[in-house]
């Protein structure tokens, strides 16, 4: 396990999927990831890439030929190299090699820092097409935050409070995890999101192009609270397991295919293309308080 740590903060990652294991904030002696229990959802923060989400029956088509990708990608699965050790900060690695190439045809250098300043960490992922040919990839974030936060609490106790009001649909997903036509009502010029284990009966609650850049995790019975932003990431989840003691904030550039996809990779929704030698960044952050 790898450990950055400040005054406020203390983070440990997994190389095994460059994943976040652990969000210590010292001042309070409270830690706000989710502990990664298997006997609801064995993981904590996994990263999504080259894909986000579901593909129709795991495959997709480029240049017209088939490859295999499982749910949200490879990245999450593959250990990472340790690039950069600074106190607070670390970067890990990970390169195309001879296996992703045989699902996924594309050289890359995916980079992910993470970084503290006072009580925020900023996770930055950094795409690099080091090949020839044009890039296509998704990429996102997948953190599980610790909910109820304190004890005397309760999970319905709490709520997503956005930056501005959001008139937003709410993207069904399929029982195959594909994403539907048509959204179904969920805010309406609102700020507010109660929270409930009963809204990811279906599966995570899935939007689209937000007018927010960040969301607020409260409670009026606590003033512990942690204000997450994502910033140029077009679509945002939210999803807890069933049963589970805990909320996903994810910040996607990317999302699964729809019930009607064609399959082409060049042409999914939400894919990103990199030309040789270019570079792509995003961050998210989490700001504990």
């Amino acid at each position: 396990m790898e450990i950055i740590e400040n005054k406020l903060l203390r983070v440990s990652i997994n190389p095994k999927g460059a994943e976040l294991s652990g969000l210590f904030y010292k001042k309070e002696e409270l830690e706000y990831l989710w502990s990664g229990d298997p006997a609801f959802w064995g993981k904590q923060s996994p990263v999504l890439f080259p894909i986000v989400g579901t593909l129709k029956g795991n495959s997709y088509l480029y240049k017209s030929k088939s490859y295999q990708l499982p749910r949200h990608g490879f990245a999450r699965d593959r250990v990472f190299e340790v690039e950069k050790r600074g106190g607070d900060s670390k970067t890990f690695l990970l390169k195309s090699d001879m296996d992703t190439r045989k699902v996924y045809p594309f050289d890359f250098e995916f980079r992910i820092t993470y970084g503290l300043d006072e009580n925020k960490l900023t996770v930055t992922y950094d795409i690099k097409n080091s090949g020839d040919d044009d890039l296509y990839f998704s990429v996102g974030g997948h953190p599980a935050f610790k909910l109820p936060l304190i004890e005397g609490t309760s999970y319905e106790d709490y709520y997503l409070e956005f930056e501005k009001p959001e008139t937003a649909g709410r993207w069904p997903i399929s029982t195959d995890g594909l994403i539907e036509i048509t959204p179904l009502p969920l805010l309406n010029e609102s700020t507010k999101l109660p929270l409930n284990k009963q809204l990811f009966a279906k599966d995570a609650i899935v939007l689209k192009h937000l007018n927010s850049s960040f969301v607020k995790l409260k409670s009026n019975k606590t003033e512990r609270e942690l204000t997450f932003h994502f910033p140029g990431f077009p679509y945002l989840g939210i999803w807890a397991a069933k049963g589970a003691d805990f909320i996903c904030i994810e910040p996607w550039c990317g999302i699964a295919d729809p019930v009607d996809t064609n399959q082409q990779l060049v042409r999914k929704e939400g894919i990103v293309l990199l030309k040789p030698a270019e570079e792509f960044k995003r961050s998210w952050a989490a700001v504990l308080g």
